[in-house]
């Protein structure tokens, strides 16, 4: 019996990727959902390709576009979230949601009830709203897989064990473009420099995110989120290679060691097909990479967003709203050529550190409705320059 599938983000990196694997196995897969905000070209392509007969297009301007290209009226297409009851009558087996930024989290938590499991790729989902898409996963019994290479790994290695049991967490970092940069050239490094990532393609947002670790900060809160882990239990080493992807060292004395290639179809390939027999093509163990790890602590004069792992409150919080808005904000700005790259951890320490601010550490959202009115405000007050 084929697998009944959702893609949410189906036009963005992961969610090519993913289609790219299926379309090796089509004969297995029913997709029954495409999405995407203004790519309306890429997804008419993809649903032709894959036979879908649902589409959701989020942008008001390119939903009416694709409606009159839909003449014949063979596809359903849909302009919002609010439309999933009537595509879905029963829980299909798997959902990616790969939809960039915060406007991920109410679809992903507006899934959930359709779907027996969901790989979730989307960080600010889990950073900010996590507590929410929790209580959605038991409520529904559906099974979740992070799809980040390092979370994947992690939950890899922690299959069927407790939280308890872990000692040690170690996620690792390329350490972007700027790993051995002198600390003394910092301040004349250009957009272009900090684009230029030695291991992974990715979006100007998140390889920024990256050239400043403020990337592995984030990875951090979502570890803790994910495996309900303390924070003094988790650390960020630099791996220039990007070989190992997470180390768990355990209370027995045991340590497991998960690598893979700088390839993300490898944790999307075993999101899908988890825990079947199914092999994926890949490259044979790199002895080179393993006989020489390189693997540091951080550098903290040349990333000090990384101090800030030691202002964030234990249970999850409303602050971590104002981290991922801000962080938003500054990163724009910063491409946009309005600041320099060191003010973007100079501006998001002192924005941080602000009293409006700190009182959401012990705040928990409650609803979707606080994480974004939260996030609108923060982006607000960055824009009008009164922080």
């Amino acid at each position: 019996m084929k697998k009944k599938i959702a893609i949410l983000g189906s036009t963005g990196s992961i969610g090519r990727t993913l289609l790219d694997i299926i379309k090796k196995d089509k004969k297995n897969f029913s997709i029954l959902l495409l999405t995407a905000n203004k790519n309306y070209k890429l997804l008419l392509k993809q649903a032709k390709i894959f036979k879908v007969k649902n589409l959701i297009i989020t942008d008001k301007k390119y939903f009416d576009i694709i409606n009159k290209k839909n003449q014949n009226k063979k596809i359903n297409i849909f302009n919002n979230f609010q439309d999933f009851n009537l595509i879905f009558k029963k829980k299909i087996d798997y959902c990616m949601s790969s939809i960039v930024g915060l406007d991920g989290l109410d679809p992903t938590l507006k899934i959930i009830k359709y779907t027996k499991n969901i790989a979730i790729a989307n960080k600010e989902a889990i950073i900010c709203g996590w507590n929410l898409i929790q209580k959605e996963l038991i409520k529904n019994n559906t099974e979740f897989i992070p799809v980040d290479s390092e979370h994947f790994s992690i939950w890899f290695a922690l299959k069927n064990d407790f939280s308890n049991s872990i000692k040690e967490l170690f996620i690792t970092a390329s350490g972007g473009p700027f790993l051995d940069f002198k600390l003394s050239k910092f301040k004349k490094i250009k957009v272009t420099d900090a684009l230029k990532h030695p291991n992974w393609k990715m979006g100007k947002k998140i390889t920024i995110d990256s050239s400043t670790m403020m990337n592995k900060v984030f990875e951090v809160i979502e570890a803790k989120n994910i495996f309900n882990l303390d924070y003094k239990k988790i650390y960020i080493l630099t791996h220039p290679k990007s070989y190992i992807h997470a180390i768990v060292k355990y209370n027995s004395g045991l340590i497991k060691i998960i690598a893979h290639d700088t390839n993300m179809s490898i944790p999307i390939f075993n999101t899908l097909y988890n825990n079947s027999k199914k092999k994926i093509k890949c490259n044979k163990l790199n002895l080179n990479i393993l006989n020489d790890l390189k693997l540091n602590k951080i550098n903290i004069q040349k990333f000090p967003l990384v101090k800030i792992l030691k202002k964030l409150p234990k249970k999850p919080s409303l602050f971590e709203t104002v981290l991922v808005s801000a962080n938003d904000e500054l990163v724009n700005l910063f491409l946009n050529n309005d600041i320099k790259f060191t003010d973007i951890s100079k501006f998001f320490l002192k924005i941080i550190n602000l009293k409006e601010f700190n009182k959401y550490k012990t705040k928990t959202p409650t609803k979707i409705s606080e994480i974004l009115k939260l996030n609108n405000y923060v982006r607000l007050k960055i824009n009008s320059k009164s922080v």
